[in-house]
């Protein structure tokens, strides 16, 4: 894995948290920011008029000697924010001539930053932010404004809808504590794997692990049901047909492709018909095509409605162990 992941939201979201879980996730290197360096910090909490032109000009700067290294780091690569973010605040903070002189500043030094292959914006409620900044309880925060907090969430949720300088994955965690929980720990890191293309990390097929031997001779062929080691997975055929669509210029229109879906599917139900009719030899590949077809428009719909295939697969299958059925309604 080469990727470069940026981590962002407002202040309290656990952006930090989730970079250190990432950093072991991925074996990743870390690059955290280094705010609590900032002598004005304090100070701007106190008074933010008076003190944020001094606060954000250090950050800048601070963060801009960070970034710029970006370049010659290894990969994959977590950082806990990205150099934008600065500009966000500063246009929370900052009026009149003192924005813009930052602005300047700040245009003159972007064009030098990479960019993340994604960018994870963990998003939550004012009311869920207020509770994470008590609980860690750092000293210049203990006085921190909830209308600040507030405005900075809806400028955030302003910004990120926009963005366009990498991919963003949005992740409400307001329901959610990946703090203390592993399963929406979990949960999000599949998500931010079927992003990047990686699919989830998940177990084998339920059912299927004990059918085959698992003593195999070191040149004979893999057991064909050991679906744990299988190289290709549904995240890799999403992540194909994503890039596949821009590569092609296909209209992604979620209707448009539902309707193609279902020509696709009498098209099948046509050569199904030709197969029972006269069942073709082993060579004629019309209805390996129309198959092929189907699946090629589901991975696209899963793909333009933000459905891990994967995940629902397995959760699906899951499930399905654990049911009974009426006699006659054997069908799953």
């Amino acid at each position: 894995m080469h990727h470069y992941i940026a981590i962002e939201g407002v202040i309290g979201v656990g952006k930090t948290s989730l970079a250190r879980y990432l950093q072991d996730v991925f074996e990743a290197k870390l690059l955290l920011e280094v705010f609590e360096e900032n002598p004005f910090l304090t100070r701007f909490y106190e008074d933010r008029s008076r003190y944020a032109f001094q606060t954000q000009v250090f950050f800048l700067l601070s963060r801009y000697d960070q970034q710029r290294r970006i370049h010659q780091m290894p990969r994959p690569l977590v950082s806990d924010y990205i150099f934008a973010k600065d500009r966000l605040f500063a246009r929370q903070n900052l009026s009149g001539d003192e924005l813009t002189i930052y602005e300047r500043v700040y245009e003159a030094l972007n064009p030098n930053i990479p960019r993340p292959q994604l960018v994870v914006y963990l998003r939550a409620d004012t009311d869920v932010l207020m509770a994470q900044i008590a609980r860690r309880d750092r000293p210049y925060e203990r006085n921190m404004d909830v209308t600040y907090i507030d405005q900075l969430r809806a400028a955030y949720d302003h910004y990120f809808a926009e963005y366009d300088e990498a991919p963003v994955l949005t992740i409400d965690t307001s329901s959610l504590d990946f703090v203390q929980s592993q399963t929406d720990r979990d949960w999000i890191i599949n998500k931010i794997r079927g992003a990047l293309g990686l699919g989830p990390q998940q177990a084998a097929l339920p059912g299927l692990n004990g059918l085959v031997s698992t003593s195999v001779e070191a040149d004979a062929a893999p057991p064909p049901f050991d679906l744990s080691s299988t190289a290709k997975r549904l995240a890799d055929f999403q992540g194909f047909h994503r890039e596949f669509d821009k590569l092609k210029g296909f209209n992604t229109d979620l209707f448009l492709n539902f309707a193609l879906l279902q020509e696709e599917v009498g098209e099948l139900a046509r050569a199904m018909v030709g197969w029972w009719q006269n069942p073709p030899t082993a060579s004629d590949s019309d209805l390996a095509n129309e198959f092929a077809d189907v699946l090629a428009y589901i991975f696209k719909l899963a793909n333009y409605t933000n459905i891990d295939l994967e995940a629902a697969y397995l959760a699906k299958m899951h499930h399905n162990l654990q049911r009974t059925w009426n006699k006659g309604n054997k069908n799953g």
